[in-house]
Parts: C-alpha cells; structure tokens; sequence
C-alpha cells in the first residue's frame, strides 16, 4: 500500500521559480562587505551569539526569543557556519556548541545523531532532542527507514539554506512538543534579497566528495525570492561507500498589512550505499578499516517533497505565528545482516500539520497562546532480504494513521528591573490507530494526552552576573511498536500478538545556571543539570511494554570565551556527564548508558587584512572520551570506547567576489570513531578517516 501525493502543481512552481530567478533585470543588488571594502571589521567570539557571548541580562528582556529563555541557549548563525568544516555532514554545525554530541553515523542517509544531556544514545539519529525547521518538526515517529522511534533526517538541508539555529538545552520551552526531553533545536531558513547574496559554489575533499551549490536571490516586486539547488557526489572513505544527493529549495517572502508572508518548496531525492560496521578486535588484528561488512555493503534512497507556509508579525513580536505543511516522505535503509541478509526498513508517508499561536505584549509581560497539530499517515515496516531479493518474512509491517495535536502557553513577568519569572505549559494528545499487517490480533487504536508544565526565573544580580533556574517537564510519544508488538520475524498475517497501552515517556528536568563577564573581552558560564526518567518505556519478557521510572542523568556543562582583540577571539567549553544510568537494569544488561562522560572543545578565530583582501582563519579542538559500552554472554562485561580527537583547520580568504576557502580535519587516534556500539561480541565500529582535507570556491554575484 502507498499513500502520496504527487505535488504536480508544486513541481510547475517551482519550474516557474528557477525562470524567474534567471532574470537578471530583477536581480537583487546584494553587496557583500567586501565588495565596498575590506576594512577589517569588528570580529565576533566563533558562536558570537551563544549564551556565553551575550552580556548578562538579556534573559530578562521580555521577548519570544530563546535568549530570553531560563535556560542554556545556543545560537549558530551565518558567521559560525561560514566559518565551519561541514564538508559530508550537517551534523557538523553543532561542533562547537557545549556538551553537544553531533555527527552522521556514515552509512548513507540515516539520520543525524544529535545527542545531549545523556539522551539519545548510539543509533538513535537525533531521537529525544525536538528539532524544527521553519516551524515544522523533523523527528519522523515509527520510523523503520531511519532507525528507531523519531529519528531526524537533516540531509536534505545545506548551508546555504540556514540563517540560524537555536539550541535549547532542556525542555523549558513551551513552544516544542513531542521528543522534547533533552531540549530543542530551533532552525530556521534564510529570506533572499538584502537578507543572501547569489553566488555558484564548487567544492572538492578527500575521498570522492564533489558539491556544486547554486543560489539564486532576487527581489520580483514586492517578493524577496530566493532559489537554492545543491548537487552532490560523495564516493566515501569506505570502499562500498556512496552518497548522492539533489536537492532544490524556493522559497518566496513578501510583507503585507503588519505581518511578514513566506511559501517554500523543497525537493530531495538521495541514493546511497553503505559500509556496514566492523568488529574492533578484527580491525585490531589486521583487517583493513576500508572493509565492507560481510562483504555486503548496506543500500537505500530517499524522496522527500515539502511545501511549507509561515506567517509572522513584521515587526516586532506582539500578533498571530502561523506555520502550516505538507509533506510527501519515502525512505529505504538496507542493513547487513550477514553475507548474504539484509533488514530492509522502508517508510511511506504523508505528513500534514500546522501551528498558530498569538503573542500578546503588555507592558513587563507578556503571553503566547497556541495550538499545534499534525497528521501521519503511511506504511512503515521491515522485511529480511536474501541475495538482495524480498523474503516472505518481515520484522514488522504497519500501516499507521498518527494524529499528535495539543495546546500551549508560554508567559514572562518582569517582577522587579532585575529578575525575571518564566512559566509555560503543553497538553499533547496522541490518537493513533495502527493496523498491524504482520500479526493482525494487534492492530489496535491508542489514545493517550500527557501534560508536561515548566517552570523558570532569571535574575541579573549585578551588570556583569546573571543567575537562571528551571524547572520542566517533558515528553516523548510511545512508538508504534511500543503499542502493537510485532513478536518474531516471520510472515504476514501471523497469529498471535501483544498490545500494551503504554503512556507517554515524560521526564523532569531541573537547571541551575549562571552567565558573567568578570572583566573586558571576557564571557563565562555554566550550568548543572539533574535529569529524571519518570516514566521510560521498558520492554518485557512477554513481548509487551510499560512505563517505569527507570533512568537518571546528571551533569555540568561550562565555557569561556574571550575576544582578545577585535580580530582574535578564542573559546574553550567542557561538558562532564556525572552519572547517566539505568536505575533498574534488566536482568542480565550493564546499569550505565552509552554516553560520553566527557566532552571538551576549544578553538581560535583570527581575521586579518591580506593584500586586497582579508583572511579568516579558525582552529577547533574536539574530544570525547569515557564512553561506556558492554560485551559478552550476558551483555554485563562494562568497556570503554577508545579515545575520540578531532582538530579542524580552516582558511578563508576573501576578494572582491571571489571567496576560496581550504579546510582539513584530522583525527590522530588509532581506531577513534565517533560511530560504534557495544555487541556481545564487542564493540562494532564505523571507521572514520585519520585525515580529510577539501577547498570550496565561491563567486558572489
């Protein structure tokens, strides 16, 4: 069974769009800085926008922005990804955010693994951290395609397309729903016009990367448009590893009566192949690191049409938000089972929904009332394929019909000119109904809300200190298999099967927190954070599943940053999880979760005039370390991943039109890989390069 949507007149539009953005008579004259000149201009902190660059005291302000928030907030913006090796993963942008852990697991198009505050372990793909583009949540629920329960597919971004993004540690904001356990990632797309240059981008790495990006800005009337096509080739470090990917984004902008209008249209389509994992104590004893597994590399593709409206006030904060969408998702992921197996794990869906909400401003408070909903409807499933022919047995096969939808309000209050009470409040409710074609006793309808409060103050004690504490709860949807179990592998239309009315997984964070300037050029702060699963979703012997409270997480996360001059500025960030475990371990399973004890990253940025010209150089350091994992028959034998480094060296040089920028990454550690889980047999690793350099030249026009 399919259920899509063909997009025909999208398609035309978007034809329409690519002639449009040819017209040179109406193309926008966008000036880069240095087009007028190449005086060398202020430079910001690398993260310049990040909680740890702000001057104490913007949490008090009284806005929607997340800076505003009670709460560890991270922007990345234009400067922060102009000035990162992304090279083959997106992921890459979130490097030097404290105590976030982000990276592809490179094997094709998979889902990005974005972990934080011990959440979201290996093979996850960015599961409980909620991420938005645009106003549309990307965690993808029941995914078989992907892995796991809401796994977040960013492939299809690049960018050329991002203006920003927000990382909000812990669920305090009221604004984001479902996976908001670990916090959220708020990102949102650039306009075209004064707000992008156009420019045409070629780009070359190590091992068989080729890019062209192409980005088309021009203002038609009232209308900013802004056209981004990306083609790419990767052939991968692994020798049965291959990316390819097209991409096409228009989006279209416009101002009208007060309120700022945006349509965009995006198209996906990827093909790929995998490497597969290796067994560490065979790559120990010899076997090449490029190996395939089994000598049977993993495959898929995927297809992804979106169409998304957003609709704000033009200035200023106070009136109606509004997002609405719809989206045509179709993805296949084969994993190596064995020389000659693969499980084959498909989606087929169509995805509708839309949030409104109203944000009223009096005086020193001020109040967002809202509603979200959003519709799921298509097959998901996974089926055993021998000599990459389908077999007649599958792990599961559902057809889900997902309906999320809830309410929310978020409020600020100004008590004093110094401190600052926060509070906000969600009631999601879940209506599904799953008809399982694998053991059809268990198709079932399930109905469950969860109400998740939060609670926040901020107080600026004096100019140069500021004190921030939360308290929030938030929540993840059961999955479908989690409702209506598949039992064994075997046909469809078996007999038999378990249905388990399983709540909603909700845990409590509490944050305590702090940002200072002690002196000229200088920002520092930190916060520590205590994590209760109060309801995690466990499996049982019988193949059903319940809700216990079952896991506990706790940890610290600080940095500085200082502008040493107004060219030069270097950071440092250390994020130290102190425990991250599981308080009532199943019989025969290790208490602790796989997550990295340690995390610490630092680097330089230095601008700096060079002929007629100014060059931009940075240097990050990154490390991971202290990652517990189990081995053995039963799985209690407690290891620890190898050592992960990385260092990332960057030069951009700009003249006139005409940027050209050389990058290189190197990661010295022997047998270090960011992309490894614990087996009974031992660690199974995806080996990543020990180096990797590329350059990227880019006309602005």
């Amino acid at each position: 069974m399919r259920h899509s949507f063909a997009f025909h007149p999208a398609a035309r539009l978007s034809a329409i769009a690519f002639a449009i953005a040819l017209i040179p008579a109406v193309q926008a004259q966008t000036a880069r800085p240095s087009d007028v000149d190449v005086a060398l201009p202020a430079v910001d902190v690398v993260g310049s926008t990040g909680p740890a660059t702000r001057a104490p005291g913007e949490r008090a302000a009284i806005t929607l922005q997340p800076k505003a928030l009670p709460a560890s907030v991270q922007q990345i913006n234009q400067d922060d990804i102009a000035s990162t090796n992304v090279g083959r993963d997106i992921s890459n942008l979130f490097r030097r955010v404290p105590g976030v852990l982000a990276n592809n697991i490179d094997q094709g198009d998979t889902g990005n693994g974005f972990r934080m505050r011990g959440f979201a372990t290996q093979g996850t793909h960015g599961a409980d951290t909620a991420v938005y583009v645009d106003g549309v949540p990307q965690n993808i629920p029941s995914s078989q395609g992907g892995a796991g329960h809401g796994p977040v597919f960013l492939e299809w971004l690049n960018a050329e397309m991002i203006d920003h993004i927000d990382v909000i540690k812990g669920p305090i904001s009221a604004l984001y729903g479902d996976q908001n356990r670990a916090g959220a990632v708020d990102i949102r797309t650039r306009d075209g016009a004064s707000a992008t240059p156009s420019s045409i981008s070629v780009s070359a790495e190590r091992y068989g990367l080729r890019r062209t990006s192409l980005v088309l800005s021009n203002r038609i009337a009232d209308i900013d448009s802004l056209l981004v096509a990306d083609v790419y080739r990767n052939e991968g470090y692994r020798y049965a590893s291959r990316t390819d990917r097209d991409s096409f984004s228009w989006k279209l902008s416009t101002a009208h009566e007060g309120a700022r209008y945006s349509l965009r249209v995006t198209r996906y389509v990827s093909d790929f192949e995998a490497g597969g994992y290796l067994l560490l104590p065979q790559i120990e004893a010899g076997l090449d690191p490029r190996s395939t597994q089994a000598n049977n590399p993993g495959f898929g593709s995927a297809r992804r049409t979106s169409i998304v409206f957003n609709r704000a006030p033009a200035e200023g904060e106070a009136g109606w938000h509004a997002s609405g969408y719809a989206e045509s998702l179709a993805r296949t992921r084969a994993i190596t089972a064995n020389a000659t197996q693969h499980t084959v794990g498909v989606d087929d869906r169509d995805i509708f929904g839309a949030r409104v909400f109203h944000n009223t401003t009096l005086g020193k408070a001020a109040l967002a009332l809202g509603a979200e909903l959003r519709k799921d409807r298509g097959i998901a499933y996974r089926q055993m394929y021998v000599n990459r022919v389908p077999s007649t047995n599958f792990v599961n096969s559902q057809d889900l019909d997902l309906l999320t939808y809830g309410v929310f309000a978020q409020g600020q209050w100004k008590a004093t000119d110094s401190v600052k009470l926060s509070a906000g409040a969600r009631y999601d409710r879940f209506d599904y109904d799953i008809a399982n074609l694998k053991l059809p006793a268990a198709s079932t309808a399930y109905s469950k809300g969860v109400f998740t409060p939060k609670l926040g103050a901020s107080w600026t004690v004096i100019p140069q200190l500021e004190l921030f504490a939360n308290v929030a709860e938030g929540m993840r949807s059961p999955s479908a298999e989690q409702i209506s179990s598949s039992g064994a592998t075997g046909p469809l239309g078996a007999a038999g099967g378990v249905i388990s009315q399983v709540a909603p997984s909700k845990v409590r964070s509490y944050d305590l927190g702090f940002t200072a300037s002690p002196a000229s050029g200088w920002t520092v702060s930190g916060a520590g954070y205590y994590i209760l699963n109060s309801d995690e979703i466990v499996g049982q012997a019988d193949g059903s599943f319940k809700s216990v409270g079952d896991t506990t997480r706790k940890g610290v996360e600080l940095e500085a940053r200082w502008r040493a001059t107004p060219a030069t500025s270097v950071y440092a960030s250390l994020g130290r999880i102190l425990q991250a475990k599981v308080n009532n371990p199943a019989a025969n399973a290790g208490a602790k979760l796989s997550i990295p004890a340690t995390q610490f990253k630092a680097g330089a940025q230095h601008r700096m005039r060079l002929g007629s010209g100014q060059l931009t150089l940075n240097a990050d350091a990154y490390l991971i370390s202290d990652i517990p994992y189990y081995v053995g028959t039963p799985t209690t034998q407690e290891r620890t991943m190898p050592l992960y480094t990385r260092y990332d060296l960057r030069g951009t040089y700009d003249w006139g039109q005409t940027q050209l920028s050389v990058y290189a990454s190197f990661q010295p550690q022997r047998h270090g890989t960011e992309i490894a889980y614990g087996s009974a047999a031992g660690l199974m690793v995806s080996p990543v390069p020990r180096s990797t350099f590329g350059a990227t030249l880019r006309y602005f026009f």
